[in-house]
């Protein structure tokens, strides 16, 4: 016999098997090609689509057995559909909800699952998951405009590269050949663009290997804590103000609708705190949930953490001083989301004149580099 049996390591697997009265001869974990992977990501970007299809059918009063398996049939993505089918199942069998959806991490982050057990146990989940289409949709709002404002920089950069490389490997080589049949010397920086020129003709595999071995070493690196931490910091350095309110934006969201959804508040700093993808920050917020347990709320510890801008700070303090938290804690979201689409427009205008202005450069360089020989050829004052 073969197949799969769902559990969370390979231990767990082996004694379920010998429960139901076989022995198993080999257990392993299925192996993550490229394919799955891709799957998995689009499984995860149909998560927007399944949570606003499950509060519809929820909130017009269907039971959540039948709502899954309306949305099971329905779903367009192959890999969605077996995730959903794979927990229908499981909630037919007796599991809770949730539960079934913490079977799925790839697909159901823990603040998702989260999010639905405090509304299974207070029993509106139903308007817990309005809260999460709401949350889910400013989160992939706020992805889309950071990734659209980076389109344009990227392309002019992808280009502006592949123009200057063929300058130096196709155009410059004709003008060497030139130059040496003519047998004179010809100036320091055209020799040394020349150089350039030569190596990147000739050795390119070995440019192109040892770019790559960089990479991958780099690559290494930065997915350690350390280099990870690094990292981060260099990313600090460069967009600082860009970084902390996408940050904060996120954080306070995160944090905002898992309490308005019922979930405790020590559970739900740590939750909001595993969104925080810039190490730096999160380090900074390690405090808040210590602070908050021995009494002192959140902006006091927010506030000698230093992460996060003034103005957050202080409307999170007012929330707090009011027992309006968590609608404080969204309005401050909603206001750094949209401070951060203007400054994502102010950091794309400063980044392209610079991107333009450094092949800019690059070009001179070359072009006069080859007009510095030729006037040398001629004999002409420079």
């Amino acid at each position: 016999m073969e197949g799969a049996v769902e559990a969370p390591d390979e231990q767990t697997a082996v004694q379920r098997l010998r429960n139901t009265g076989v022995i198993p001869l080999q257990v392993s974990r299925p192996k993550e090609d490229f394919r799955s992977r891709l799957a998995l990501r689009s499984a995860r970007a149909e998560l927007l689509v399944f949570t606003t299809e499950l509060s519809a059918l929820l909130g017009a009063g269907l039971p959540l057995d039948r709502s899954l398996n309306i949305i099971s049939e329905i779903s367009e993505s192959k890999e969605m559909r077996g995730v959903i089918t794979a927990v229908l199942r499981a909630v037919r069998e007796g599991s809770s909800f949730s539960d079934a959806l913490q079977k799925h991490p790839r697909v159901f982050p823990k603040l998702y699952v989260n999010m639905v057990r405090a509304g299974e146990a207070g029993g509106v989940l139903d308007v817990v998951l309005e809260k999460l289409n709401e949350f889910l949709e400013s989160s992939k709002e706020l992805k889309d405009a950071v990734v659209t404002s980076m389109i344009y920089p990227a392309i002019f950069l992808f280009v502006g590269g592949i123009s200057i490389l063929v300058l130096l490997i196709f155009v410059l080589p004709k003008f060497s050949a030139l130059f040496t049949e003519m047998g004179t010397t010809v100036p320091f920086m055209t020799r040394l663009v020349l150089g350039i020129s030569t190596t990147l003709r000739d050795y390119w595999w070995a440019v192109f290997s040892g770019g790559a071995a960089v990479g991958m070493i780099a690559w290494n690196y930065f997915k350690t804590p350390e280099g990870k931490l690094q990292g981060d910091r260099l990313k600090l350095k460069i967009a600082g103000d860009l970084i902390t309110k996408i940050e904060t934006a996120r954080f306070c969201r995160t944090l905002g609708t898992l309490l308005s959804s019922g979930v405790p508040l020590l559970q739900a700093i740590g939750n909001a705190r595993e969104v925080v993808s810039n190490q730096v920050i999160a380090n900074g917020l390690a405090g808040i949930a210590r602070g908050a347990k021995e009494g002192k709320g959140i902006s006091a510890p927010l506030t000698q953490s230093g992460v996060f801008p003034p103005l957050a700070l202080s409307m999170i303090k007012v929330g707090e001083e009011t027992g309006q938290l968590e609608t404080m804690l969204i309005k401050v979201a909603t206001t750094y989301e949209k401070n951060l689409r203007v400054a994502l427009k102010r950091f794309i205008s400063v980044l392209e004149p610079v991107i333009i202005l450094a092949m800019g450069v690059v070009v001179i360089v070359i072009v006069l580099s080859i007009l510095l020989a030729i006037l040398s050829l001629l004999e002409l004052p420079f």
